[in-house]
């Protein structure tokens, strides 16, 4: 079994307790997915299809039954009839299920805020754990979760897909050539369109005691990308930002008028002027999406929860402009910078080194539309979309350029799927173990930390004005490089 501050991978051995368990001893990991949202059908893809040889799916939980029978019913579609059926099990009853049913690896996808309940409570029933970032929203997480995993000695990965990305290990390539010199420091800007960055102020991610905002929900992706790439870990942050677009207050000063509850129903006359069709550019219907419609409207009478909040109404505690200064152990200071309502989406970074710069340009949406243009899928990233404007082309870009020398471009390779191919790579890590890596891309426990620490940082900068040392958090592990 790999290290918790390691990469991991799926290991057949069952729990002790689940030795007699039914399919125990088929030399597959037998694994149990909790949280049955929409990111949970990648990994129920891939135990089906290319992995289905070293993994099996043996339960399938959520604290909403209707998507579970969902899921159910994609993989009766997907496996064909010959896939056996996975157990249905409460969440609540986590713990017996992974002792009763030899259960050795826990998938979470559920939202954030439950991320470190069921982190520990699966370690401590002698299962390991794959979560989705982040790894917790706080510091008290972060706590319970490390003397967890000190106490059993089991696995937890957290996974970053973009380090997958072909651009991304591009500029790993880069950077680990030496060719920039030593790195002094990092500019970066993320940009989130009025489609996806939108999304994250209709649903549970609105409010910061769910999610941990955009910090901590989105951003833990780009600061694990800034660990990775200059291979160092953060050590103070100062951030400052705001709720200044989305939310009633602003929709108030900016006169948009009354507005809807919720996106599915009638037409909505557009009180922004934005949409030439009269359509409300910011109202998602989940109606025009099958999947959607399945997977929350169908199902919203068992838990209450609606997917279509409007994003201009009242109770949203997150923020959609945020800037971050951010030092590192080694020297380098990061500058970043967020924004939720950009009507492009996509990325620049720039590494200073001393021999050099590096510049990654990333447009992964030149425009949109409307949440309703069924041209625009949810994350461009994700699913990439061909459509330009006359200015601006999807594409992406890196360039280098030494001291005294031209500039330079470096070719990248994209592989088929999501993610320019990532997600495979990443899929294949997670089931069939990393490997030589020479990019180090497989992510760890203590990675899991070092990204969302910065976050947590950031959200106590944001509330008391002052710089956040992150050895002060008491996150419960020294995250420095050296003290690995």
């Amino acid at each position: 079994m790999t290290t918790a501050a390691s990469g991991g991978t799926f290991s057949a051995a069952a729990p002790q307790a689940g030795a007699g368990a039914p399919g125990a001893g088929t030399g597959k990991a037998r694994l149990a997915l909790v949280g049955t949202g929409a990111r949970s059908e990648m990994y129920i893809r891939a135990v089906l299809t290319d992995h289905a040889d070293v993994a099996e799916l043996a339960g399938l939980s959520d604290v909403n039954s209707g998507r579970v029978e969902f899921y159910q019913r994609l993989i009766k579609e997907v496996g064909g009839g010959s896939v056996p059926a996975p157990l249905v099990f409460d969440p609540a009853d986590l713990t017996s299920f992974i002792r009763s049913n030899g259960i050795t690896r826990v998938i979470i996808t559920t939202p954030d805020y439950t991320h470190a309940d069921y982190v520990v409570q699966a370690l401590h029933a002698g299962a390991d754990v794959v979560v989705e970032k982040p790894l917790t929203i706080d510091a008290e997480g972060c706590r319970r979760i490390n003397a967890a995993v000190a106490e059993t000695g089991r696995n937890v990965v957290v996974t970053f897909n973009y380090r997958y990305s072909p651009r991304n290990s591009a500029l790993k390539e880069v950077i680990s050539s030496g060719v920039i010199g030593t790195v002094t420091s990092v500019d970066f800007t993320w940009v989130l369109d009025t489609v996806h960055g939108a999304d994250y102020f209709r649903r549970w991610h609105r409010q910061k005691e769910n999610s941990g905002g955009l910090l901590v929900h989105k951003a833990s992706h780009h600061f694990d990308l800034v660990n990775w790439w200059i291979d160092d870990s953060p050590a103070r942050v100062y951030a400052s930002g705001g709720l200044r677009f989305y939310g009633s207050e602003n929709a108030e000063l900016r006169g948009l008028g009354e507005r809807p509850e919720r996106g599915t129903g009638d037409v909505v006359t557009n009180g922004t002027n934005d949409a030439k069709d009269g359509k409300d550019p910011f109202v998602l219907d989940l109606r025009d999406d099958p999947r959607l419609q399945a997977l929350y409207l169908d199902t919203e009478h068992l838990d209450g929860y609606r997917r279509d909040q409007d994003v201009f109404s009242a109770g949203i505690t997150i923020e959609d402009n945020l800037a971050l200064v951010v030092d590192y152990d080694g020297g380098p200071t990061l500058s970043y910078s967020l924004n939720a309502h950009s009507p492009w989406e996509g990325y620049r970074v720039a590494i200073n080194g001393t021999e050099g710069r590096a510049e990654l340009e990333v447009v992964e949406r030149a425009a949109v539309a409307g949440s309703n243009d069924s041209k625009n899928v949810l994350d461009p990233s994700a699913t990439p979309v061909s459509e330009d404007d006359a200015v601006r082309a999807n594409g992406e870009r890196l360039v280098v350029q030494r001291h005294w020398e031209p500039a330079y471009e470096v070719p990248i390779l994209n592989g088929a799927g999501s993610h320019g191919g990532g997600d495979s790579l990443l899929l294949s890590d997670l089931f069939n173990g990393p490997g030589e890596d020479p990019l180090g891309r497989p992510s760890g426990y203590v990675d899991g930390l070092r990204s969302v620490a910065v976050g947590i940082a950031g959200n106590e900068s944001l509330a008391t004005g002052q710089p956040v040392r992150i050895s002060e958090l008491g996150l419960g592990a020294d995250l420095r490089r050296a003290a690995q």
